[in-house]
C-alpha cells in the first residue's frame, strides 16, 4: 500500500530531511515510525500524503505514483485514505456528529448515506451519545475519538495517524491505540507516528525507527526483555 523507494528530501533552505529511503508497508499491516525530534518523521508523513513532493525517489501509495499525480487527482488521492492528527483538527462550532459527516458532505455523499454512515462510526469510537455536543465540551480524549471516526467514515483501506495520542493524557492513549489496533484487525493498514515507547512496546507491531533522516531499524516487533527492537 506504501512504496517507497531510494526517497530523500531536501527542502529549499538546505536542510536535509530524508537521506534514500527505501521501505514497504503491505496491506493489513500496523506500523509504528519512531524517532526523536527533527528526525524526519513528519517529512515522511507529508510525503505520504502528497503534502510535500520527494526531491528524488519513487513514492506509491493506494496505487497512485505521487511523483507523477496531476494535481486535480490529489483530492481523489487523499480519499482513499484516513488522517488522525495530534491536534484534532475539528470544526469548533460544528458538533461531533457534524465534524465527522462533513468528511463525508465534501465528498457529495448522500445525506440517506450519511444518517446511516455517521452514527455508526460514532458508535465505533464509544460516543453515541455525544453525537450532538460540539469540541469544547468534549474532553481532549474524546476529541481524538471524533477525529478518528472522522477518518474512518470514509471506509478507507489505510489510516495515518500523526502523534495522535500527543495532546491527551497517557492513561487515554492506550485507549486510542487499542481503537487503532481493533480498526486494524478488522482490515484496515494502520501506520501510526509516535514518540510513546510505552504505547510501541505494549502493541508489539512493527516498529520502523528513523533518525537523521534515515532507516535505522525495521524491525517486526519490539521486545520487551531486550529492551530495543529486534
Amino acid at each position: 500500500m506504501i512504496e517507497f523507494s531510494n526517497v530523500s528530501k531536501r527542502y529549499e533552505n538546505g536542510t536535509k530531511a530524508l537521506e534514500n529511503v527505501s521501505l514497504n508497508i503491505d496491506r493489513g499491516e500496523f506500523v509504528f515510525i519512531v524517532g526523536s525530534s527533527g528526525a524526519g518523521k513528519s517529512t515522511l508523513i507529508k510525503l505520504m500524503l502528497r503534502e510535500e513532493k520527494p526531491t528524488s525517489g519513487i513514492i506509491h501509495v493506494n496505487g497512485f505514483n505521487l511523483n507523477k499525480i496531476k494535481r486535480r487527482q490529489i483530492p481523489k488521492f487523499r480519499r482513499t485514505l484516513g488522517v488522525v492528527f495530534q491536534d484534532f483538527r475539528l470544526i469548533p462550532y460544528m458538533t461531533a456528529y457534524d465534524n465527522v459527516a462533513f468528511a463525508l458532505r465534501v465528498t457529495n455523499v448522500s445525506s440517506r448515506d450519511i444518517r446511516r454512515r455517521v452514527p455508526y462510526v460514532l458508535g465505533l469510537v464509544g460516543l453515541a451519545s455525544k453525537a450532538r455536543i460540539v469540541p469544547d465540551k468534549l474532553s481532549g480524549g474524546e476529541q481524538q475519538r471524533v477525529a478518528l471516526a472522522r477518518a474512518l467514515v470514509n471506509n478507507p483501506d489505510l489510516i495515518i495517524a500523526d502523534e495522535p495520542t500527543g495532546n491527551i493524557d497517557p492513561e487515554l492513549s492506550f485507549e486510542i491505540v487499542e481503537l487503532l489496533h481493533e480498526i486494524n484487525k478488522m482490515g484496515t493498514t494502520i501506520v501510526m507516528v509516535t514518540h510513546e515507547h510505552e504505547l510501541v512496546s505494549h502493541f508489539n507491531h512493527r516498529v520502523i525507527t528513523i533518525e537523521n533522516g534515515t532507516v535505522v531499524s525495521d524491525a517486526p516487533e519490539y521486545q520487551e526483555e531486550s529492551g530495543g527492537y529486534l
